[in-house]
């Protein structure tokens, strides 16, 4: 070989080069794009996506990727979403969305869980006086303001006949809410799974009432009506996953309380309980299906807790697959 034909060669090569490697920079350069998503301790659905990783690879495709970002209780998850700090929400309870219609929120709703009343309820401690729900008047309930148990506080004291100012409400986290009910600093909390197990099977709390007959505790999971419109795609691959994730959890408890409990900070016994609780059924959001929506909007605006009237109805919903 001589040298020009040694040159010339060499120099092919280079060009092969460069241009192979410009093509690796530019496919590395179109980077996924993040999905935003808002979850809470008693999300439990998103959890066992987060952890098995089911989203970033059912994203792959889409060019996009999942980043997670926790949440003490739902009311604060829908402020960041239609603050646009999140483009979807993990399920919260059915109380959540009422007050952030009430502000003008821009939200569309992805799915719902089917009923789980037993998965929320008012408990005291085992050496408390208390018997039922009427011996509540006077005394000092804490709960998280907006939450489900919020309504099923409401419910339960309208059965009992009482109103809202026939107790000292104490608005607290789920975690200082625990702390509260254990030194004393409340007669009575209303808290929901995870943490109703918790209290239950670590500090012997006594349940009063559960959501039975009162409050059937539908949660539902948003995205912003922006990321909804720009990405339905995205929203139904979310959909299919969460729609596979709670059969599993329902068909395999133990495997899921194992998985759960080091995430959460629990005992697997805690977890599977509280599971065994919720319905994990996920279904889309039809305007049928918000009938009980109504009803907690009037029960909140009649208390002056909303600063106007709410239509339940008056709602964005997604059909899950029609952009698949």
């Amino acid at each position: 070989m001589n040298a020009d034909h040694f040159i010339q060669r060499r120099t092919a090569l280079g060009m092969l080069g460069a241009l192979t490697a410009g093509s690796a920079l530019a496919q590395g350069s179109a980077a996924p794009q993040p999905v935003r998503i808002g979850y809470q301790k008693s999300s439990t659905l998103i959890a066992v996506l987060r952890l098995q990783g089911t989203l970033e690879r059912a994203f792959a495709p889409l060019g996009l990727k999942p980043t997670w970002h926790e949440f003490t209780s739902g009311l604060p998850l829908l402020e960041a979403l239609n603050l646009d700090n999140v483009d979807v929400s993990a399920d919260v309870a059915d109380t959540v969305p009422v007050f952030a219609q009430a502000v003008g929120a821009q939200l569309t709703f992805l799915a719902q869980e089917a009923p789980s009343p037993a998965a929320q309820a008012i408990v005291v401690r085992s050496d408390s006086p208390l018997r039922t729900v009427a011996d509540l008047r006077g005394k000092r309930v804490g709960f998280a303001k907006a939450a489900g148990v919020h309504y099923l506080l409401l419910a339960a004291l309208a059965k009992a006949g009482l109103g809202f100012k026939d107790i000292e409400p104490a608005y607290l986290t789920p975690a200082d809410g625990r702390a509260a009910f254990e030194r004393g600093a409340i007669d009575a909390w209303v808290v929901w799974d995870p943490f109703l197990s918790a209290a239950q099977i670590q500090s012997g709390a006594r349940v009063l009432a559960d959501g039975t007959g009162l409050a059937s505790y539908q949660r539902y999971y948003l995205a912003s009506t922006r990321f909804a419109r720009a990405r339905p795609e995205a929203l139904s691959v979310l959909y299919a996953e969460l729609e596979k994730t709670g059969r599993w959890v329902k068909a395999q408890p133990k495997e899921a309380a194992a998985l759960l409990a080091p995430f959460w900070g629990l005992d697997a016994a805690v977890v599977e309980q509280a599971n065994g609780r919720r319905s994990y059924a996920v279904r889309a959001v039809t305007r049928e299906r918000l009938g009980e929506q109504q009803r907690i909007a009037d029960a909140f605006l009649a208390e002056k807790l909303l600063p106007r009237r709410v239509d339940a109805l008056d709602v964005d919903l997604f059909k899950p697959g029609a952009a698949s």
